[in-house]
């Protein structure tokens, strides 16, 4: 397969540790003399990757993006301090893994959580538009960038791959929203009529949305996760069997099988450390940023592109 395209750069899902460990990342690499904000064609963003992706696609240098990680998060202006309604997180929890072990197949487990995400908004949807200022308050800028990105997020009603970009006629803030709408955590996103679920509901990264690309980074915190059975209080992700092709492995496969060249990050020992257990915790950021920024200039002696 003849490649047409250079560089692909992909960004996990991994909540608010997850976010931070990327840009800590990509902050590394740029002072280890390989800047991806430059040189990347296409960002890809899934989840806690799609507000990572508008970051890094804003016009801001690493360090300034590493550096507004390390500082306060911002307060979405004329916003309420009141904690949005939700729903108990071991509850939340139980029924992602039960939905897991009962799917047949990948759009099945799709359809299934598109189908929780509905259920849960007759008691999360009245915290849908504080929500949504507080993903508006993370992004550096509100228009889309006019360099390539893309935005994943999973149809809820019909468990359908939907992907988002400039051209969608959507805004980049109901884009990222809709892509970090875990169901049952916060409640789903209604743009012109279609509510949509969390992008890692159909992997955690869909890196295979990178096809094309002669070169392909992909940055997944939840990458290394199958390698060892969760620590005590960490959740374990959804079931996807490889044989569903929607798990990292099967996906980078595919990718070098077509003839691209494939570079994987995954939190090492440090990292998994710093994120800790409860990898939406905000408190995770700071250290999982500073952690990430360390393995980023020892990674960038790895990546390099030919």
């Amino acid at each position: 397969m003849q490649m047409v395209h250079n560089v692909a750069l992909v960004l996990g899902g991994g909540g608010a540790a997850g976010n931070a460990w990327q840009i800590g990342i990509i902050a590394g690499l740029a002072e280890g003399g390989l800047d991806l904000t430059q040189i990347a064609d296409l960002v890809i963003g899934t989840s806690a990757g799609a507000t990572a992706a508008a970051q890094v696609r804003s016009g801001m240098p690493p360090a300034g993006l590493l550096a507004s990680v390390l500082s306060p998060p911002a307060q979405p202006a004329g916003q309420n301090r009141e904690r949005p309604p939700s729903l108990p997180m071991a509850t939340v929890f139980e029924r992602m893994r039960a939905i897991g072990a009962a799917a047949t197949s990948a759009v099945g487990l799709q359809r299934a959580m598109g189908a929780f995400g509905l259920e849960s908004d007759s008691v999360l949807a009245p915290g849908a538009a504080q929500r949504r200022a507080i993903v508006a308050a993370r992004l550096p800028r509100r228009e889309w960038p006019e360099r390539l990105m893309i935005v994943v997020a999973v149809n809820a009603h019909n468990g359908e791959l939907a992907v988002f970009d400039r051209d969608s006629g959507v805004e980049l803030v109901d884009a990222v929203t809709a892509s970090t709408a875990l169901p049952g955590l916060v409640p789903t996103v209604a743009i012109n009529g279609t509510h949509y679920i969390d992008g890692g509901v159909r992997s955690a990264d869909n890196s295979d949305l990178a096809s094309g690309y002669a070169n392909v980074v992909v940055l997944s915190p939840l990458g290394g996760r199958s390698q060892a059975p969760p620590e005590a209080g960490q959740f374990e992700g959804l079931r996807r069997p490889p044989e569903w092709g929607t798990d990292l492995a099967s996906q980078v496969g595919a990718l070098r099988k077509q003839g691209s060249r494939v570079e994987v990050i995954t939190p090492d020992a440090d990292s998994r450390a710093a994120m800790g257990t409860s990898q939406v915790d905000p408190a995770t950021r700071i250290p999982a940023a500073r952690a990430g920024f360390a393995q980023g200039k020892h990674e960038a002696a790895r990546v390099t592109f030919p």
